[in-house]
Order: structure tokens, then C-alpha cells, then sequence
């Protein structure tokens, strides 16, 4: 029989990947290709980057293989129904039919759409940090911040396909400006970008992310503070989610999860303040188990365990 293949793409930010995924959760050598996108690109450069890195996975096919699918991860909001993409930092696509675009380029092949955090949390549930847990968030710390729920070991019923978009709740403490209209949002505080630009508010002179984990690893105080600030931020946000929804695990990944393990210690500190609740207390924050692949092994995992919409 030939083997089952999931082409997997992940949109976000900063960049976009394709890849081809198995149905063990593993990805095919040779066959990840990425481009960058970010704020300023135009939607013709969008486009391009998608086709460029859709073909390079596509055209990996092996001899015998057989692709039954392509499932998308993509940065939030998205729209299930219409099948489209509002990325909150890529301005320039704002109902943007992905879904189409990348069925376009493989006639004939089912695809899958779902929020990125969505695909973090499937693919540290299937061979990540989350196996054999029911109740997980998956969560992004990147350009953004996002995130996915799975309760009961399936995908959180969501209409529009945004639940768990953790990002956007809002942080007690905080009263940054968030580009979604609101106040004290989780991204508008944790993420790599804002965390690099309250830091240069402090005297910082790096530019980012990679330049804040230099320093924070060498004690400069500036950094120091500012990882505190994420990482609290992101401790009292899962705070506020497992007190709704009683979590067992939250996996974080994401770039900039990885700027230093005091992130977590943080993250963790902030948690452990809820002392009087035990079924708070027993909720676990642990780093991606997969490194940078999990958004395409959960965009594969989309294809290889199909989650139930609305």
C-alpha cells in the first residue's frame, strides 16, 4: 500500500513553511521549504511564498507515496466557514482565501484550515509533550501569540475556529495597546516583538529577539526584567484558562519561547500563586516537545487525525 503523506504549511508573521508529514508525525527529509513574510510584504510576495514553499514540499513526494491531504496552520483570526486567514501582524491579508490558494497548487487533495494553535496542541497531543493527556492548550510565543484547546482529547468546539486564541485575553497588570483594539492583551505584552520593544522603552539597545536572549543569558538587568514580564504575563493568562476550563498541560513553543528557560520559571512562578485551588496547582507549563516542527507535524496531524469543526 503506498504510504499515507499530509502536505503541511504553516503561515505566521514571520515566515511561512510547507513540509510533508507521515502518518507517525514525522517529517520527510528534504521536503521542508520556507520563505519569509512579515508586516511589509505585499500580497503578491504573500502569494509567492506560499506557492514557492507549497511546490518545494509537494515536488519532495517520494516514489510510492501517496498524499491524502494538506492541512494549514495559520496565525489568527481565521474564518472556518469562509475558509480564510486575517493574520493580526500580516495587515495587507485580511480575509485572505489561503485555503483556495493552497488547493490551487495540489488539484484533487482535500484541505484543512485551522488556527496555529490549533496545530501546536494536535501535534504535542500525538507525539509531543501532551500524549496521554485530555485537556491541553497549545500555545504559540512567537511574532504573535497564540493558541489552540484541545478538551476531552478533541479540538474545543469553535464556529469561526478561534477558540483558544489565547493572545487576546486580556493580562491583569497590564495596560499595553494591543493592535486588536484592546488593552492589556497577552500578545501586546509577551510577545517576542513587544517584549524587544518595552525592553528598548527600558535602554535596551539590541533590536530583537535573538539580541534579548544574548543579553538576558549574560545578566543584563534590562533583559532580565523583560523576560520576567513575559513570562509572568503568560503565567497569569494560563491562570485565568485553566480556572475556565481545568487544564492538565499547556506546551508552549514558538520562537521566542525560546529566548530563555527563566521564561517558564516565570511563566510557572505566576501560576503557583494560586495556591488555594489544587486543580490549578496541578496544572503543568512544559516547552514544546517538537522544537520549531510542531506547527507542521499539527498541520499534518490535521490530515492524519481530522478534528471535528464548530
Amino acid at each position: 500500500m503506498p504510504s499515507p503523506i499530509a502536505l503541511a504549511v504553516d503561515f505566521g508573521g514571520t515566515k511561512v513553511e510547507a513540509a510533508l508529514v507521515d502518518d507517525r508525525g514525522t517529517l520527510l527529509p528534504g521536503s521542508r521549504h520556507r520563505r519569509p513574510t512579515g508586516p511589509n510584504a505585499s500580497s503578491d510576495e504573500l502569494r509567492l511564498a506560499v506557492a514557492e514553499v507549497v511546490a518545494g514540499a509537494r515536488d519532495a513526494l517520494p516514489e510510492g507515496g501517496s498524499l491524502i491531504g494538506a492541512g494549514i496552520g495559520s496565525a489568527g483570526p481565521v474564518d472556518l466557514r469562509e475558509r480564510t486567514i486575517s493574520p493580526l501582524n500580516v495587515p495587507v491579508w485580511r480575509g485572505h482565501p489561503l485555503a483556495a490558494d493552497v488547493a490551487a497548487l495540489i488539484p484533487g487533495v482535500p484541505v484543512d484550515l485551522r488556527i496555529d494553535g490549533l496545530c501546536i496542541v494536535l501535534a504535542e497531543s500525538w507525539v509531543g509533550v501532551g500524549q496521554g493527556s485530555r485537556n491541553l492548550l497549545g500555545m504559540v510565543v512567537s511574532t504573535g501569540v497564540g493558541g489552540g484547546l484541545l478538551l476531552g482529547g478533541a479540538a474545543a468546539p469553535s464556529p469561526s475556529g478561534n477558540g483558544g486564541h489565547i493572545g487576546h485575553v486580556e493580562v491583569g497588570g497590564f495596560d499595553d495597546p494591543c493592535a486588536c483594539g484592546g488593552r492589556g492583551c497577552l500578545e501586546a505584552i509577551a510577545s517576542g516583538p513587544r517584549t524587544v520593544a518595552w525592553a528598548r522603552r527600558q535602554g535596551f539597545t539590541g533590536e530583537t529577539g535573538e539580541d534579548l536572549a544574548a543579553a538576558h543569558a549574560a545578566g543584563d538587568p534590562i533583559a532580565i526584567a523583560a523576560v520576567e514580564r513575559s513570562g509572568t504575563a503568560i503565567g497569569r493568562a494560563i491562570a485565568s484558562a485553566t480556572n475556565l476550563v481545568d487544564l492538565d498541560l499547556v506546551a508552549i513553543g514558538g520562537g521566542f519561547s525560546r529566548v530563555s528557560p527563566a521564561l517558564f520559571d516565570h511563566a510557572r512562578a505566576a501560576l503557583a500563586e494560586r495556591t488555594e485551588f489544587d486543580f490549578v496547582q496541578r496544572t503543568r507549563i512544559e516547552p514544546s516537545g517538537l522544537s520549531d516542527e510542531g506547527p507542521l507535524i499539527g498541520a499534518g496531524a490535521l490530515v492524519h487525525r481530522p478534528q471535528p469543526t464548530g
